[in-house]
C-alpha cells in the first residue's frame, strides 16, 4: 500500500520530468546544469550575493523545481526587462509566503497585474506617497529624530554602547507606525518599540520562506509541506503579524478614532468600505486592509533601517568618508539644536554618500520577482509565458564593466557622474523601475537622510575596543550592533 501511494504521488513528477527533458523550440538563456526533478533548487540561496553572470551571461535560466527563472544581471537586460518589455512583465508570481502577508494578493506590493492592483496602487500615491502628504507629514519625521538624538544624548554622557540595529529599527517603525497608521509606538497599547524589530524579523522571514509546493505542481507540493512541516511553521511566524495588523485595523474602527480628524491611508480606506455599493467595479475589503498595512510596515520599516545601517557600517570602516561627510555637514549647518528637512538640501557629498550606500547595499538585492504574462525576448533570448524574471539589481550595482573598483566605498566615485537611483539609470535599481517602482521611493530617500544627517551631526561613532573595523562585515551582512557614540 505505501509503495503504491509513493507512486501516484512520484509519477506527476517523473512525467513532467521526461516532458521538459524534450528539447526546446525556443532560443533558451544559457544556465547552470540542472538536477533531476530539483533542477537548480541547490542554487536557491547563491543569488545574491553570488553573480553567476561571468560563466553564463546577463540573462541566465534556472529551474527551482518545475519552475522556470531568468536571473538579469546587467543594465542593458535590465532595461530590456523594466522599459522595454515593462508591460509584458510586470505581474508577480504566487508563493505561499508572499500570499500569506499579502492577504492572498489584497495589497500592492505582491498583488498580480491587474485592475485591482492599479485601484490599490493609485489609493496608495494619492493618500499615502504624494508630495502633498510627504510635506504635512514631515513634523512626525522632524520629531522622532529629535527624539533619538535626546536618548543618544543620554547613552553618550554616560559613555555606554548603543545597539544601533535596535535603535534605527525603533526610529523607523515609530515614523511608519506614525504617518501610515496614525499610531505612536512611544503610547501603543498593543505594541511597544522592543518588538518592532522582532515583528519585522518575522516579516523578512516570511518573504524569503520557499514551501515545496512552490516548486512543485498541485497536491505533490501541498503533501510535502504537510509532511515537512514547513506549513505550520510559516502559519505561526505569520500569527503575529496578523495578530498586529488586526489590532491596528480595530484601532481604526473604533468610534473614538473614527469621529476624530486623522488622514492616515487606514482610515481613508475604512470609509471608502462603508461607502461603497453594490455596482461598484472594485470593492475594497478587510483584506485589502490589512494587506496595505502589511506593506506599508514591511516594506517601509526594513528597507529604511537595513540602508541606514549600512551606512554607519561602511562609514565606520572608512574613517576618511565619514570625516569628510561630518566636515561638510557641520560646516554648512552651524550651531543647530535641531535639524529640519530643508537642510537636506544644503548638503552635497553627504548625499552622494547616500548614493553609494544606494548602490553598494541595496535593500533588496534581488527586486520583487516578476513573471511574465506573454512570450518576450531579452538579449535574444525567448522567455516563455508564466516565467519568473529576477532582476539582479546587487549584481549589476557591481558590474566591473560600468563601475570603476565596484566592491569599494567611494562616494566620490558620483562627483562627475550624473547616474541617480530613481529607475531612469538601469545601473543603479535600488528602487526598481516602471510600472512596479516602489511607490514610497521618495518618504523612503527622505527617511534614510534625515536619520543620518542627525546621527553624524550630533555624534562621533566608533567601535567598541574588542572589534576591528575591518571585521564588522563579514559574508555580506552586517556586523555593526554595538557602538560606541560620543556628543560632538
Amino acid at each position: 500500500m505505501e509503495m503504491l501511494l509513493c507512486f501516484f504521488f512520484l509519477l506527476p513528477l517523473f512525467l513532467i520530468f521526461l516532458k521538459n527533458l524534450k528539447p526546446s523550440k525556443w532560443k533558451l538563456p544559457p544556465g547552470p546544469k540542472k538536477l533531476p526533478i530539483i533542477g537548480n533548487l541547490h542554487q536557491l540561496h547563491e543569488l545574491p550575493p553570488r553573480n553567476l553572470s561571468p560563466n553564463y551571461g546577463p540573462v541566465m535560466l534556472l529551474r527551482f523545481g518545475f519552475v522556470p527563472v531568468v536571473v538579469i544581471s546587467s543594465k542593458e537586460a535590465a532595461e530590456e526587462v523594466l522599459k522595454i518589455h515593462d508591460l509584458d512583465c510586470c505581474s508577480r508570481p504566487e508563493t505561499a509566503g508572499t500570499r500569506k502577508i499579502s492577504y492572498n494578493f489584497k495589497d500592492i506590493g505582491f498583488a498580480p497585474y491587474g485592475e485591482e492592483w492599479k485601484a490599490m496602487r493609485k489609493l496608495s500615491v494619492v493618500e499615502l506617497f504624494s508630495t502633498k502628504k510627504l510635506n504635512f507629514s514631515r513634523y512626525i519625521r522632524e520629531e522622532e529624530n529629535d527624539l533619538l538624538v535626546k536618548k543618544l544624548m543620554d547613552s553618550a554622557s554616560r559613555r555606554s554602547l548603543v545597539n544601533l540595529k535596535r535603535t534605527l529599527h525603533t526610529l523607523v517603525g515609530s515614523i511608519v507606525c506614525r504617518i501610515g497608521f496614525g499610531i505612536n509606538l512611544h503610547e501603543c497599547e498593543f505594541i511597544d518599540e522592543d518588538r518592532v524589530v522582532d515583528l519585522v524579523h518575522k516579516s523578512e522571514l516570511l518573504e524569503m520562506t520557499s514551501l515545496f509546493s512552490d516548486f512543485f505542481p498541485g497536491g505533490i507540493g501541498r503533501f510535502m509541506d504537510w509532511l515537512s512541516g514547513q506549513k505550520k511553521r510559516l502559519d505561526l511566524v505569520f500569527s503575529d503579524l496578523d495578530t498586529f495588523f488586526q489590532n491596528i485595523l480595530n484601532d481604526h474602527l473604533k468610534p473614538v478614532r473614527r469621529d476624530a480628524e486623522s488622514s492616515d491611508i487606514i482610515n481613508v480606506m475604512v470609509d471608502m468600505m462603508e461607502k461603497q455599493r453594490d455596482g461598484d467595479s472594485f470593492k475594497l475589503t478587510t483584506d485589502h486592509l490589512k494587506g496595505m498595512i502589511s506593506d506599508i510596515f514591511v516594506a517601509g520599516v526594513s528597507t529604511s533601517a537595513s540602508t541606514m545601517i549600512w551606512a554607519m557600517t561602511e562609514l565606520i570602516r572608512n574613517p576618511r568618508v565619514m570625516k569628510k561627510v561630518q566636515d561638510e555637514i557641520r560646516t554648512t549647518l552651524v550651531d543647530k539644536e535641531s535639524l529640519r528637512e530643508e537642510d537636506l538640501n544644503k548638503l552635497h557629498y553627504f548625499k552622494l554618500m547616500v548614493k553609494e550606500i544606494f548602490r553598494l547595499h541595496p535593500a533588496a538585492p534581488l527586486l520583487l520577482p516578476r513573471e511574465t504574462m506573454s512570450h518576450i525576448k531579452i538579449q535574444g533570448y525567448d522567455i516563455p509565458k508564466k516565467t519568473q524574471i529576477l532582476v539582479n539589481a546587487y549584481a549589476i550595482a557591481r558590474d566591473p564593466n560600468v563601475w570603476k573598483n565596484p566592491d569599494e566605498f567611494d562616494p566620490d566615485r558620483f562627483l562627475e557622474s550624473s547616474v541617480d537611483y530613481k529607475g531612469v539609470n538601469f545601473e543603479l535599481l535600488p528602487f526598481g523601475s516602471g510600472r512596479r517602482i516602489c511607490p514610497g521611493m521618495a518618504m523612503g530617500i527622505t527617511l534614510v537622510e534625515l536619520g543620518l544627517l542627525n546621527l553624524l551631526y550630533f555624534f562621533d561613532w566608533g567601535l567598541p575596543e574588542e572589534v576591528e573595523a575591518e571585521r564588522i562585515i563579514k559574508d555580506n551582512d552586517v556586523a555593526l550592533d554595538l557602538v560606541q557614540v560620543i556628543r560632538h
